[in-house]
């Protein structure tokens, strides 16, 4: 594919892939398998993969990095999905946090 890919329309894409697959059998489909094992099996999975980027962004190979960090944003809309939490609600709750500094925005959520 040439050109640059829009990540948003990828991600809602994918959004969508998953939340047709919510219904379809586990024996056939990797994502209602995720999906069928609830929300620990969601975070576990999102987890592994998370820590497989970690390991490949310290590696230096960009291109181990980069497969690895697809995995973590499908495990992750999985996990999201699990959670009845939307990309619209993601992007919602980002919106709220721009042009707010970083330190800020962490010191608010303590209280």
């Amino acid at each position: 594919m040439s050109g640059k890919s829009d990540i948003g329309a990828v991600l809602e894409r994918l959004e969508a892939t998953i939340a047709a697959r919510k219904g379809a059998s586990a024996d056939t489909s990797y994502t209602a398998s995720l999906l069928a094992g609830g929300a620990q099996k969601c975070a576990k999975k999102f987890g592994e993969e998370a820590v497989e980027a970690a390991l490949a962004a310290v590696s230096g190979d960009k291109k181990h990095l980069t497969a690895e960090a697809g995995d973590v944003l499908y495990h992750l809309l999985v996990m999201l999905a699990e959670a009845g939490v939307s990309l619209d609600d993601v992007a919602a709750a980002l919106a709220a946090r721009e042009g707010m500094s970083g330190h800020d925005e962490k010191a608010a959520r303590k209280t």
